[in-house]
């Protein structure tokens, strides 16, 4: 594809990272500075990303638009870039978007988030209603530095092209199926971090039994002969936690959700949820 203008919203660790690939491709990626902080700023500097003059500003201008922020984020993120169509798919009860756009974002609009696919179908509403194609993503791996390592799943019938602004870049873009259901990445995102993220929370909660009862040493020294690693793993998982859990909570919450919708228990991802909520507060010192 020729040069396309992208809005980014919004330039985190991973965010930024994804911007930058789309920058080497040779496209105009745009974010909005308006409440950012230093850090974001500095790191969309350093993707080589053009600040735009306000979110309207990066709406009007954008051909597409990727979302990829805190899952919690993600349906105000959606109505926010859907202006007044946003109005009319605001669910009961929940606030709509902030006045001040008069028309919604026409292009195609990426929901990029670790969000479960009942919100994704939430999202697709919101920036329909308001005028834009969607796009439903789900990204696994760290934020993509170098190719092989990170992958964009995608899924909607505009998925293609968003695939084609990815080509010779550090981020694998996979089309889930052509004419799967909105929904279908996500679910994909599910699945898999309700195993990686789910069992790190798993190997916290083993280890936070054993130091309540005592027994946390004997714990770690039998994993050493029969679960070798794990040890390590779980000190990474306190890490971890305590620096991006902030952000995993409502992931946990997203994965249960899903789970329910499928017939599957919710709990397990709701303690995990527990689990790294409490990781806010500070890792314990024998976990790091």
């Amino acid at each position: 594809m020729g040069d396309i203008t992208i809005g980014l919203l919004h330039p985190g660790e991973m965010g930024a990272a994804v911007g930058r690939c789309l920058v080497r491709a040779g496209h105009t990626v745009l974010w909005s500075p308006d409440g950012r902080s230093a850090a974001t700023t500095a790191r969309a500097d350093a993707a080589g990303l053009t600040a735009a003059e306000g979110l309207a500003d990066l709406i009007r201008r954008a051909d597409v638009i990727m979302s990829v922020c805190p899952p919690h984020a993600a349906l105000d993120v959606a109505r926010q870039v859907a202006g007044s169509g946003a109005q009319e798919a605001a669910p009961a009860g929940q606030e709509a978007a902030p006045a001040g756009q008069e028309a919604g974002f026409g292009g195609i609009f990426v929901d990029a988030n670790a969000i479960s696919p009942d919100t994704a179908r939430k999202v697709a509403a919101i920036v329909e209603a308001g005028g834009a194609a969607y796009v439903d993503g789900g990204i696994i791996g760290a934020p993509p530095a170098a190719a092989g390592h990170t992958r964009l799943y995608l899924s909607g019938p505009q998925a293609g092209q968003v695939r084609r602004l990815f080509e010779d870049t550090a981020l694998d873009t996979r089309l889930v199926d052509r004419d799967a259901p909105v929904g279908a990445a996500s679910a994909v995102k599910m699945a898999y971090a309700s195993w990686t993220k789910g069992t790190a929370a798993l190997v916290l909660a083993a280890r936070g039994l054993a130091r309540a009862e005592g027994v946390e040493d004997v714990l770690l020294a039998e994993w050493a002969l029969s679960q070798p690693g794990l040890a390590d793993r779980s000190a990474q998982a306190a890490g971890s936690a305590a620096a991006k859990g902030w952000r995993w909570i409502a992931e946990m919450e997203e994965i249960a959700a899903a789970m329910g919708a499928a017939g599957l228990p919710e709990g397990f991802h709701q303690a995990a949820a527990e689990i790294y909520r409490e990781y806010q507060q500070g890792p314990r010192r024998s976990d790091r």
